[in-house]
Order: C-alpha cells, then structure tokens, then sequence
C-alpha cells in the first residue's frame, strides 16, 4: 500500500457511512428524547415533478410505455405443455432512447437453478408454498409431504422456457441474454421516442403441476374421472414473455421474480388465438371474437339471453359438463380473444368445466354491460352455483362506488387449483365442496365464506392493481391492502357476521410481534406477507375512514386516488398525497407511524384524579379539608383501643383540656377571612367574574394521565360513564401527543351533578390496541378461562409394549378400507 492509499484507506468506510444515511439524518434530537412524531414525510418521500406533482397527481408530462401483443398458442394436453409464438410492439412513450428491451420470464422461476429454487431457505420465515421446520432441542427437522412432492416433480420434469426464435419484423436474429426470470433482447438500432418496435419470440414450457409446486397457475389432474388417463384443469398465467416495465421512477423494473412480489407491467391490447382439444371450453381475458366457431348455437342463445337475465344462465349445465368429461377427443378448436388496455393476459381451458353467466348492467357510456361468468368442474358443486357470479357483481357495485365503473367487457371467475389469483377480467379461485358417500357434495360454512370472500377480493384485483397499475413487485400492499380493505367493505355489505379479517381488532397480535416488519418493506423481505401486506394496511385504511377522517372525507380522497390513476402507475406517494390533498387533513403521522415503523397501538390509562376547586373563601375551603380528614380510615390501632373500653387521659381529667381541644385546625379565623378579602379586592373586575362563577358552579375537574407504550400515535377515543348511568363519547385528535408522544394529560370538566366513576379508553377496540387492559380505569378484573386436561401418557420408543406389540397382525388393504366405512 503506497503513502497516498494509507492517508485516505481510512475514508472509504466514513464515505460509505455518509451515502448510506438516510436523508432523516438531517433532523436529530441530541438533547433529551424527544421525538416528532408529527414530522412531515417531506425527506422521506420523492422530490415532486413533471411526471408526478405535489398534490399527488400524475404531472403535466406524465408518461407510461405501451405494449400490444398478438399471441398464437398452443395447448398440448397430453403433454401438459405449451408451444406458442408472439409478436410484440413495443411504443416508446418515454423521453429516453432505448438501446433494449427487458422481458419478464416468469416461468423461469421453476427451474432448479433458479434464484427463487436457490434461495429458498429450510425451515425459518416467510416461505411460499410446502413447508420445512429445522430441528429443534430434541425435536427432529420436518420435511413435509409437500415439500418431497415439489422436489419430485421439479427433479422430473424440465422447466422454464425454451426461446427458439427472437427476430425483428424483417426476420433477423436479435442478439438476447437470459438473466435468471428476465431476458434482454438487443435492438437492431436504438429506439428513439415517440418511436415504435415490432419484433417476435417463439417460445415453449412445459406447464407445472399446481399443486406439486405452489404456483400462480399451472394443471391439476383428476385421476378418477371416467375419461382414460383422467382430465385436467390447466390454468395459465404469466405464461408468455412479457415486456417488464419502464417507469419514470425507476427505469426498467428488473427485480428478480422470485415468487413474493408478483409484478408490475405496462398496458396494451392483446390479440390471442388459443387452440386447444375440441372439447375443451376455454375462460379468458378479453372478448371472444368466434363464438360461431367454438360454440354451439344452443350455447351462443343461452349466452345472449344471459345478457339481461336476473339470475345465472347457464351457458354449459353441470350435467352437460360432467357428460363432456367422459369421453376426450383428438380434434383441436381454436378461440380467438381481443383484449384493449390491459396490463396482462391469463386464461383456462379444460373439458369439465360447467359455465354460468349473467350480465351485469351498470350504466355509464364506456361499459355499460358486463358479463360476470364462472367457470367450474362438478367439483364446484352447488357452492359454486349459488356464490361465484353473485360474488363477482356483488364486488362491481360495491367497488364502483370507491373508485370507477367496472373498465371491461367481462368479469369471471375460474375454479381450478390456484387459491384465489387474479388477471385482467378473470380470476382464479378455490373452493369446492366434498363428495359424500350417498353422492351428495357438501361443503362447510368455511367454505362458503372462501369462496364468497376470494371472489370479492380477485375480482377487486381488477380493479387494483389491474386497473390502477402499482408496482406489486415492489410495493405488494398498494395493490393486496387496498383491495383488502375494499373487500372487506365489500364483504360486511354481503353479511357482516362473516370474519372479514379487516377490523382493526385483527391485527393487534402481529403490531406487537417481533416478526413484524413495516409495511413499506420489499415484497420478498417481508417476514409475514398476510398480516403485513393485507392486515395491517387494510385495518388503518378502516380506521383512517371511520375513527380519523370519517367517511365523507376518506370516500371523496380514495375515489379522487382511483380516478387519478386509473389506467397509469402510481407509487406510494401518490397515494399518501392524494389523500392529503383531497381530504383536506395532515396525514403525515399516520402514513409515518404505519407504514413505516413497527410500532404498535397502546395507550394506557395510568390514573384519573378527581379536583375540586378551591374557593379561597376559608369558611368552605377550611371545612371541605375537615371532612377529607374524616372520611380517612381511621387507625386501626384507635378502633381497637375503644372496643376494648379504653377512656382516653383527655377524658379522664377535665383540667388538662385547653383551647385546642375545642378547635382543631381547621378552624378559621378572622385572619383568614381578611386575606380572602384582600384575594378578592386585587382581581381585575373579569378574572373576579369568572372566578366567582367557577366557585358558584362548583365543577368537577378530573384529570386523565395516558402514557403511550406501543409508540404509534393515534387519536384517544374515550367512554365516559357517570353515577347517573348515562355515558358519553369523547374524541381527542392524535395531536394531543405533538408535544409529548411518551405521555400526555387532559382535563375534563363536568356539571356538579355529573360525577365521572369509569372512563375506557378506544371502548369499540377502532384504533388496534394491542391492549385493551390497561383501556380502563378502574381496572376491571381480566375475564379469562382455564381448562382442565388429562396428562398423555409417554410416547417415547421405550415405553411401547413390545411384549404385546408384537402379537399384532399385519392389515390387509381390504381390512384398511372397512375400518375406514
């Protein structure tokens, strides 16, 4: 190391440490604890543009890319495998030159030198799919069947795509590089803006098993249908190249997809042409532009008289779909669907699928029809008959009035393996009923509330995030928490009996675990994603609506948001302006305390003291401090010397009794009486008026001491109760902390006849108190339960009966199939 390397080795690190600190740097308490809790977010959010203003409104030079895409696809049943070509045309609206384009390969993410397959740890946190458990102290590590279905399946089966062909619209080779889920593709000559680019990709996977790997899509296989070899229901999504998004923000958006965070991407129109075996029926975004061609007449009927029908039509009866199972064909059929501004594009096919309808009319000039429709094998049952279309008109009035008319043509619903995920106009979900030995299906009141629930919320998907298009692959709660917190709008509009699992009182046990982390965390580090990014955003999102802002200003802010950025992409600060700037409100604490921090609500009510004010006349002050003395206990000690008959010396001898023994000292003189006098005669003639009133109203003053343990500054909501048995609700505005956020008192003045006997803090558990225990004072005796149990007896190997054990005979299959009946 030279003399120059040595005198400045020392600053690297310092250097390092400058860049890294947070701009909050800036503002620091070195005197006391104090803490801002009311500190604007002016550092920590984006300077304002051109592209995006102050107010949180797309700027007067806003600008986002366009993507069209034609499709041909191919569904290769028997293979379970896709083989398809695109052409895509690529817009450059950006005032950037492009030298390449980055495409997302979300099928990539299967292979077993993925990152997502690398990094994927054994045991711990926040895992997607089967789960592991390391060992513990004696206990042995778990490996789940799961787990050991999804090794098999990705060990036997090759995955990921296979790109044969990337060439321009002249046919020449574009030069491209596969990094991990993403793919760069090199243009022949630089795009320029304003410009467009056409060029095409052939492509080929094979489609995984939804189950064996816990995917967003993929086929699931029903073994005992009647049909040789079973049948499938595949559903597909992300499943061709898709062009990543170039933002304002951020340029390109290539963050790995590693399973977490989902994606974000630029809209276009879609045409795609899918072939499939004949007797498939086929769900899909868009329009299908050949019924004739795919339909019967008989179905093309039934789907126009469903068109203005009250209830569901079906298209394909479950009795006609449980006859087209049986049988399989070697005849293809192609659908051709048309899709205008969507962000993606997924679809469904399978011969057992049953197809309900009905349309939805909801006025307006852009869309006034939409055909809510449901896609389902026998499986689904008559859960899926009387739940899936209702649920999904159900959402459109519900979410309309938030935010916008439903934007597309269609809106559907497809049960297959996948939970609950959503596309552009259709959605898959879960749900489905049992089987029974009589040939009955039924299914739980569990259920029931899934699939109403699951619907309500994929369908809300398309409305956010795939109509206001956020970055879910970085921001995963712009899209699940306001939609989380719409559905369960949505949801208590259905049937408020039902958990929505939106209250605030649902997230109190993750804000005050060690596993939260804040809200405004990448998607793929958060440690718990339910709780963070569905929970939690969607319960402060309640209370921001009923307990801060009320209704009237958080509907007008939030529909101002969805109108905003219907059809563009904002970002978190777009969103925590807008809802300052149409409500109105200073919301920076609250976007502070929950979105970025971890703590939690806990505002405890330490004390209630009760004062009386003094009159400084000695007559009535003199007097009330003679009966406080009174009513003290008495000593125990004197109690018991007067019932043993004990007579006091003063008794005894009536000459040692002097002045003092008929005046305590409480009694007043003339002396005290002249300085009231005085008190009186040096008020201005305004302090004597309201002093005077104050004595002759005799208030009752009580002073309420909080301190705040969780650290989350929120609005003391009190129930006040009086001896009369009435109560009364007081609302004290988060403010109240600005000065002292550790601890704060307030006064509260009532009428002579109204004396305060209880208070509670937060009394309909609205602001996510993590403690509602220490919410009352008195402190109230904790209701709780205990339950009795019987000691198991040991289990370990040396405590079989081995002697007896070994007697046991061996189980046939036939014996194991009648202990089951």
């Amino acid at each position: 190391m030279n003399k120059h390397k040595r005198h400045f080795f020392w600053l690297a690190p310092v250097l390092s440490m400058l860049i890294c600190l947070p701009t909050s740097a800036a503002i620091k308490q070195t005197k006391g604890d104090f803490e801002d809790k009311f500190r604007q977010l002016d550092e920590v959010l984006p300077t304002p543009n051109v592209y995006r203003n102050a107010a949180g409104e797309p700027g007067h030079e806003y600008w986002q890319q366009q993507v069209d895409y034609k499709i041909d696809v191919k569904l290769l049943e028997d293979k379970r495998r896709i083989e398809a070509s695109e052409t895509i045309t690529y817009h450059n609206n950006s005032p950037d030159t492009l030298k390449y384009l980055w495409i997302q390969l979300d099928q990539n993410k299967f292979r077993d030198d993925s990152m997502s397959a690398l990094t994927t740890t054994f045991g711990g946190i926040g895992n997607r799919g089967p789960a592991t458990q390391s060992a513990s102290g004696s206990a042995p590590a778990k490996l789940s069947m799961g787990a050991l279905r999804r090794q098999q399946f990705v060990e036997d089966n090759e995955l990921g795509y296979t790109i044969s062909r990337v060439e321009n619209k002249s046919g020449t080779d574009l030069h491209h590089v596969v990094v991990g889920t993403l793919m760069r593709v090199d243009l022949a000559k630089p795009l320029k803006p304003g410009k467009k680019v056409t060029f095409d990709i052939d492509f080929a996977f094979n489609i995984v098993e939804e189950d064996a790997v816990s995917a967003r899509a993929g086929y699931e296989h029903f073994p005992d249908d009647e049909r040789e070899g079973g049948n499938d229901i595949f559903l597909l999504a992300q499943w061709f190249p898709r062009l990543a998004a170039y933002t304002d923000y951020e340029a390109w958006t290539n963050k790995e997809f590693i399973g977490r965070g989902e994606f974000t991407l630029e809209f276009g129109n879609y045409e795609v042409d899918i072939t499939v075996p004949a007797d498939h029926i086929v769900s899909s975004t868009g329009v299908l532009q050949n019924p004739k061609d795919v339909l019967t007449k008989t179905q093309r009927d039934r789907l126009k008289k469903a068109e203005k029908a009250d209830r569901i039509v079906f298209v394909v009866t479950p009795e006609e779909a449980i006859e087209n199972e049986k049988e399989g064909t070697s005849k293809l059929k192609t659908w051709r669907f048309k899709a205008e501004n969507v962000r993606d594009f997924a679809w469904a096919s399978s011969r057992k699928f049953a197809w309900d309808a009905r349309g939805y009319q909801q006025g307006g000039d852009t869309q006034p029809l939409v055909m809510a429709m449901s896609f389902y094998p026998k499986e689904g049952g008559e859960l899926w008959q009387k739940y899936s279309t209702e649920s999904i008109i159900h959402t459109m009035e519900v979410y309309s009035r938030f935010s916008f008319d439903y934007p597309y043509p269609v809106a559907q619903s497809v049960n297959g393996p996948v939970g609950g995920m959503e596309y552009p106009m259709i959605t898959f979900n879960g749900p489905r009923t049992e089987l029974r030995d009589d040939g009955s299906r039924t299914y739980s009141l569990a259920e029931k509330r899934f699939l109403i629930g699951v619907v309500i919320h994929e369908v809300g998907h398309i409305y956010f995030p795939m109509t206001v298009n956020s970055d879910e692959r970085q921001w995963t709660w712009m899209d699940e928490g306001l939609n989380s917190f719409l559905d369960g709008v949505a949801g208590r509009e259905w049937d408020p009996t039902i958990p929505w699992g939106v209250e605030p009182r649902d997230i109190t046990g993750y804000m005050k675990s060690q596993t939260q982390v804040p809200i405004m965390t990448q998607s793929d580090s958060v440690l718990r994603l339910g709780p963070n990014a569905y929970t939690k955003p969607a319960a402060a999102l309640n209370i921001l609506r009923e307990t801060i802002l009320g209704r009237e200003l958080f509907d007008f802010a939030f529909k101002e948001y969805a109108q905003r950025w219907m059809f563009k992409r904002p970002t978190p600060s777009d969103f925590f302006r807008t809802m300052e700037e149409a409500s109105g409100v200073d919301l920076d604490w609250f976007w502070r305390g929950w979105f970025y921090t971890t703590d939690h609500v806990d505002i405890s009510l330490d004390s209630v003291y009760k004062l009386r004010l003094n009159t400084e006349d000695p007559d009535i002050d003199f007097a009330r401090e003679r009966e406080a003395e009174m009513d003290k206990p008495k000593s125990l000690t004197d109690i018991r010397n007067k019932e043993e008959g004990k007579k006091l010396w003063v008794d005894r001898f009536e000459d040692i009794s002097d002045f003092y023994d008929e005046n305590d000292r409480y009694t007043v003189t003339n002396k005290e009486r002249n300085k009231y006098r005085s008190f009186l005669k040096k008020l201005e003639p305004w302090e004597r008026e309201a002093f005077e009133r104050a004595v002759r109203e005799d208030k009752n003053y009580y002073v309420l001491d909080f301190s705040n343990k969780g650290g989350l500054v929120m609005p003391i909501i009190l129930e006040l109760a009086f001896t009369d048995g009435t109560t009364e609700e007081m609302r004290i505005p988060a403010e109240i902390w600005r000065r002292t956020p550790k601890a704060v008192s307030k006064l509260i003045v009532t009428d002579k006849d109204k004396e305060l006997v209880s208070v509670t803090v937060d009394p309909h558990w609205e602001t996510a108190d993590v403690d509602v225990e220490n919410n009352h004072y008195p402190r109230r005796i904790i209701p709780s339960r205990i339950e009795a149990y019987k000691s198991k007896p040991r289990s370990t190997y040396e405590y079989r009966d081995l002697m007896h054990d070994v007697k046991t005979e061996l189980k046939t299959d036939d014996d194991e199939e009648s202990d089951d009946k």
